[in-house]
């Protein structure tokens, strides 16, 4: 016999994921949004800030490193220290300093993005 009381049941699962999910939601929209302005700054078509996995690749080739390096992306622990650097080398290209990179870019992305994509700052690829 099924136990409906039991913490996995289906109503618990669901009214948890179900908290979760909006917000995470609402997370990725923004970043999207922000993204779609910094991807057409520095010349890459926008809607690709909506598609999960590519986004990662088009910021690889905006820090100035080839696409191939995006898989580092996947790599567990080395994805963390890659994605340090991506978003300083991102946050150089559109002359920003270290801190904002770090900050904004990197723990805060949807605010920093937002800044860059919808501010009057410039794209200038990273040699």
């Amino acid at each position: 016999m099924l136990n409906m009381n039991s913490v996995t049941s289906t109503a618990d699962i669901g009214t948890l994921f179900g908290s979760i999910s909006i917000p995470g939601i609402i997370v990725y929209v923004l970043v999207a949004v922000a993204l779609w302005r910094v991807f057409d700054k520095a010349g890459y078509p926008g809607i690709l800030a909506i598609i999960p996995i590519v986004n990662f690749f088009v910021l690889t080739k905006i820090a100035g490193f080839s696409a191939w390096l995006g898989l580092l992306f996947l790599v567990p622990i080395v994805n963390i220290v890659f994605s340090i650097i991506v978003a300083l080398r991102v946050g150089r290209a559109f002359d920003k300093g270290g801190v904002f990179s770090f900050f904004l870019l990197w723990m805060f992305a949807f605010i920093g993005y937002f800044i860059i994509g919808f501010g009057k700052e410039t794209y200038t690829k990273p040699v």
